[in-house]
């Protein structure tokens, strides 16, 4: 393992803090933009490849100061905060850099949510201001605020009274007029009136413990939650991130994952920004040939990506006809990398010094990260070591104490990207951080001798049948080891005799064709009796996030009601 950058001490049994000779960096989002401008005024910030939209440094930063005033402007004051609801546009960026330069927070809001999830976004964090897109395929944005806040239509802009957002005063819609809301055009011409003196005022009032950023955290399990991030979370962050990738100015980076989660916020654009590289958005939503397509005609040399959008640009037919050969190096998250899809991300993507990332919003999100210069071994069966400023320790769950090294329990983590807690919401904080500052991730792994860590699932997604502990993730891994098999996810069903049982929605490769009995004859002999799928299911597709995180509560609950198994899990039935 690389330490070129930082010092590894490990202290007593499965804990760890990593150190490093660097400081972190103690200032704003904003006067580190500054700083970058002017360090690489000519250099590229941003590219929009649908349009052709470019920014250079200088020109973005002169973007972003523009709708910082217009945010002065319409009342946007030091902590108030602005929501925005969108998918991945240029005005997504300046809108989170120019929030960052007055103080303002930004509240990311899902672009897949609907009327009663953003009603829920909008009134807990309760944003004073809104910004969204007119549409996208078949949501009409628009017309859903609509629903949410009907006197938006009889209103004049910035001036919203609503019975149901009492904080929301301002809409503005990137894109043409609409009743009750200002045109991104309109809006971008209400900082004229801001001078400079009152402008410079805002931005030294600032502090780097400010909170600035609300992340909703994913929601795959119950109501999402806001975690309040600061400058100094987010920006450390980002940047070691971007050092671990050996990031410089002279990186391209694709950025076909969204904006609203922190892997494209933060992982992505302040990655790219701390280091004067350039912010490559491929379209406004993951596809495919569209990311491929970008990568080629800009020439990047990195791209980010969770499995499931790796696995699926490696499937296209059409793959072979891409021009890869600037690519260098990434960051795979979001979920476990199956081996040989690494293998060919290295090989066939030219990606040698990809890295995995791990962690979660309420980290800012990055724990851990494996080395540029990682091996294969570690990049497929760990999640790497810490990264610099960083403390980790595997605990008991039953007892809270350090458990051996290589023994499983879940991953505490203790640092600078610990978040500062759960908007308005100091129960649930509670019971995530505790009073020795250590947040509690609810992830099952453990510590190898060398200081990297291994995830091996989740505590509430451990399967329990019999009495045997089954973890998800060592099923998933051997069968994508069946030639036939594209992607494999693994659950618990519930089950009358045994406690649970296990259940595998399984991709085949296309052109494929396979039985439930071949999946199991595959699995006879390699792997215990009982760890063999009961249930199989073949499918195209399942049910993800936006960030492409696939949400296994929702497949279990799918799958209980197609195999009638509400009476095995206490559900009352008609």
């Amino acid at each position: 393992m690389s330490t070129e950058r930082y010092s590894i001490s490990k202290v007593g049994r499965s804990y760890i803090f990593v150190g490093s000779d660097e400081p972190l960096i103690g200032e704003t989002i904003g006067f580190m933009l500054e700083r970058i401008a002017r360090t690489y005024p000519e250099n590229e910030a941003l590219v929009f490849v649908p349009d052709g939209r470019r920014w250079t440094y200088s020109q973005f930063y002169r973007e972003c100061t523009a709708a910082a005033r217009s945010f002065m402007a319409m009342g946007i004051g030091r902590g108030d905060r602005v929501a925005i609801w969108a998918t991945n546009h240029p005005e997504w960026v300046i809108t989170q850099f120019a929030t960052a330069l007055i103080g303002a927070v930004l509240v990311t809001v899902n672009p897949a949510y609907r009327t009663h999830e953003l009603r829920h976004g909008l009134g807990d964090s309760e944003a004073q201001a809104l910004v969204l897109i007119p549409s996208f395929k078949s949501s009409d944005y628009a017309k859903m605020i609509g629903e949410v806040v009907p006197e938006l239509a009889s209103s004049e802009p910035g001036a919203l009274e609503s019975e149901v957002l009492p904080f929301l005063r301002n809409v503005v819609l990137i894109g043409s007029e609409s009743p009750g809301m200002r045109s991104w055009n309109d809006f971008m011409k209400l900082g004229s009136g801001v001078s400079d003196e009152d402008f410079e005022s805002r931005r030294r009032e600032l502090d780097f413990d400010d909170v600035i950023n609300i992340q909703y955290t994913s929601g795959t399990t119950g109501m999402p939650k806001g975690a309040s991030l600061t400058h100094f979370n987010i920006l450390n962050n980002g940047y070691h991130v971007g050092e671990t990738m050996k990031l410089t100015h002279r990186d391209r980076l694709c950025i076909p994952v969204p904006f609203y989660h922190c892997f494209g916020m933060v992982l992505s654009n302040l990655a790219c920004v701390t280091h004067g590289a350039t912010m490559v958005i491929p379209a406004e939503y993951f596809e495919p040939k569209t990311t491929l397509a970008a990568v080629e005609k800009e020439r990047c040399t990195a791209l980010h990506g969770v499995p499931t959008m790796f696995i699926a640009e490696l499937a296209l037919p059409e793959f072979g006809d891409y021009d890869l050969g600037t690519l260098r190096t990434g960051i795979m998250a979001g979920a476990p990398c199956p081996v040989e899809i690494m293998k060919r991300v290295n090989d066939e993507m030219n990606m040698k010094e990809v890295t995995i990332a791990y962690g979660q919003t309420e980290t800012s999100p990055v724990i851990t990260q494996t080395p540029y210069n990682g091996s294969l071994e570690m990049r497929t069966t760990t999640v790497g070591p810490p990264i610099p400023h960083t403390e980790v320790k595997i605990i008991s769950p039953d007892t809270g104490r350090t458990v051996p090294v290589g023994e499983q329990g879940e991953l505490c983590c203790r640092g600078y990207q610990v978040m500062r807690g759960y908007y308005n919401n100091p129960a649930a904080t509670a019971q995530t951080i505790d009073e020795a500052g250590w947040i509690h991730t609810g992830d099952l792994a453990l510590m190898k001798e060398d200081g990297t860590f291994k995830i091996t699932g989740r505590i509430k997604n451990m399967i329990i049948r019999g009495g045997e502990n089954i973890y998800p993730r060592e099923i998933e891994e051997f069968l994508h080891t069946m030639a036939k098999i594209r992607d494999a996810q693994v659950f618990g069903v519930p089950d009358r005799k045994y406690g649970e049982e296990i259940a595998a929605w399984i991709q085949l490769h296309e052109g494929e064709q396979s039985s439930d009995d071949e999946i199991r004859d595959f699995c006879k002999g390699k792997i215990a009796h009982y760890k063999i799928p009961r249930y199989i299911k073949f499918v195209d597709e399942y049910p993800m996030t936006v960030t492409g995180k696939i949400q296994k509560f929702r497949m279990r609950d799918m799958a209980i009601a197609e195999l009638g198994l509400e009476e095995d899990a206490g559900i009352e039935t008609a």
